[in-house]
């Protein structure tokens, strides 16, 4: 096979990524996902329309951070003036920022190294809750972008030999900053820029790059903190808000409400999570990389693939360390929690440290036993449907050091024919589950209630719409944040005492797929007359 075809295969998993995520968002949409989502949306809906107000607490008893989250519904409101409020405009964001993922991984290494491009992408962009937090307005996808993109104006702008290195450094410091209007949990990467930041003073290197990073994030957070002084006289309103949030919250967390799984959770609950969501694949690819260190630390200066191969090992290291041992407060020790979308900092320097680890093993064919027998131990442990991936993926690595003497010579270590295979494997082990919950009926039926609610719930119609509990929450969004006045929504249990006002009617929604999904079993069986 030609080796051009090998600088060809970054293309191919790129496009493979952007239309599987664009087809996964437009089959497994599911409207509204919960209360945060409805609320970004109603935050982007004033901004739009000018209603928006970002009044502070005078009392300090607010819990709600989402407001200060302004890149999370700025950019919403932009699509809302430009296209409508629909689910589609609400969530365009976020799927773009997971797009705009797998274009700069591309864009890095796409001539550098093709098969850790290529690998990265299929990684990050087919891991299955990357596909599955791009159809919600939830902030993570969105930072999981930025913090990407801050990262790689950090790795871009300290390459030797680079003459705008004060320019990456400013897009670093920026960058990183529009992470901060996200999310704090870019807090994730600060051990590590702390340490890098450090390592580069005491070795006197880069100097124009950190002076113009400080210089520009000392301005930008002084305007920040400036900006609630002035508004709320407290500049650090927005930490408060945080404390606040984990006080109000506090019955659920690993202090006061679950102190007894503090243990678990800060020993081997996180491996189990990892394993349990997929992200092992990661681990394990990404622990392939950490050769590159060792063939650095025996020769003389570091190559810049080294360099680059350390980078995201240690970012994504000191990442993983964060969320495992780290605290959502600075008041008191709170872990947290394991859920996937808190990880999603975690996934971009894993997905290329794993990306690495591939193109060892493609280079050198070393390590295929163990990255096999570990990736089938973990199948063997799940014994459930998240075990395929690992099966499939196990067997290759296995498979692929057992035949490799056997196999012709265009699929021999180090040629394109072998990096296209892995690749090929790669892609159809990750996409067994996204493909299965392509193919699962809806859970929701959010598109076909839309059609109902414009078809027959419009002005002029006035009366009572008795609904269940979780579109009592969410109606107003359907009719673009402004509900005919004639209609008024009500829960089921309060039929008994609505009157009805001359000239009013009732109708009866019934949605069988709220009605029976698992997420919602809890509420509607406090909300059922008959329990």
């Amino acid at each position: 096979m030609n080796q051009r075809w090998l600088f060809r295969l970054p293309h191919l998993a790129l496009g493979l990524v952007l239309v599987f995520t664009i087809a996964f968002f437009a089959l497994t949409h599911e409207g509204l996902y919960d209360l945060d989502d409805l609320l970004y949306a109603r935050y982007a809906h004033a901004l739009a329309t000018g209603t928006y107000r970002p009044l502070p607490d005078p009392q300090h008893v607010f819990h709600d951070p989402l407001q200060e989250r302004l890149l999370i519904f700025g950019p919403v409101a932009g699509l809302y003036q430009l296209l409508g409020v629909d689910i589609i405009s609400t969530t365009l964001w976020p799927l773009l920022c997971t797009l705009g993922c797998a274009v700069l991984i591309w864009a890095l290494y796409r001539r550098r190294e093709p098969v850790v491009a290529a690998g990265a992408i299929v990684l990050l962009g087919l891991h299955y809750f990357t596909l599955n937090l791009s159809t919600y307005l939830y902030p993570d996808n969105i930072l999981m972008f930025l913090c990407l993109a801050s990262a790689a104006a950090l790795l871009t702008g300290r390459r030797h030999q680079q003459v705008q290195s004060a320019a990456w450094g400013v897009g670093f410091a920026v960058l990183s900053f529009a992470a901060l209007l996200c999310k704090e949990t870019i807090a994730f990467y600060l051990p590590f820029y702390a340490g890098l930041l450090g390592l580069d003073m005491h070795r006197r290197r880069h100097s124009r790059f950190w002076v113009a990073a400080v210089a520009t994030g000392v301005v930008l957070l002084g305007a920040y903190l400036l900006y609630y002084q002035l508004l709320t006289n407290d500049p650090l309103y927005r930490y408060h808000v945080i404390e606040q949030t984990n006080a109000y919250m506090s019955d659920g967390n690993y202090v006061q409400g679950r102190r007894g799984a503090l243990l678990g959770r800060v020993t081997w609950q996180p491996l189990l999570f990892f394993v349990g969501t997929g992200v092992g694949i990661l681990l394990v690819l990404a622990a392939a990389a950490l050769p590159y260190r060792r063939r650095a630390a025996s020769s003389a200066p570091p190559n810049d693939i080294q360099t680059d191969a350390l980078f995201w090992v240690a970012l994504a290291a000191t990442t993983l360390g964060f969320y495992w041992w780290g605290s959502t407060s600075l008041r008191e020790y709170n872990p947290i929690s394991l859920q996937p979308r808190m990880m999603t900092p975690l996934l971009p320097p894993l997905a290329v440290a794993a990306g690495f680890g591939l193109r060892a093993f493609w280079q050198t064919g070393r390590g295929g036993w163990l990255i096999g027998g570990v990736l089938l131990l973990f199948a063997g442990w799940l014994r459930s449907a998240v075990a395929i991936p690992y099966a499939l993926l196990g067997l290759l690595f296995l498979g692929s050091s057992l035949l490799r003497q056997r196999l012709p010579a265009r699929y021999q270590l180090g040629t394109t024919g072998f990096a296209a295979l892995l690749l090929l494997g790669l892609s159809a082990a990750l996409l067994v589950r996204p493909v299965h919950f392509m193919r699962k009926p809806t859970v929701s039926s959010h598109f076909a209630q839309d059609r109902m609610l414009q078809a027959h719930l419009q002005a002029p119609n006035r009366g009572v719409v008795f609904v269940d509990e979780f579109l009592l929450r969410t109606h107003d969004f359907y009719y673009s944040f402004q509900v005919p006045p004639g209609l008024r929504f009500r829960s089921y249990l309060s039929r008994d005492s609505v009157r009805l006002r001359p000239g009013e009617k009732v109708w009866l929604l019934l949605n069988r797929s709220t009605l029976t999904n698992e997420e919602l079993t809890r509420k509607l069986i406090r909300y059922s007359p008959t329990q």
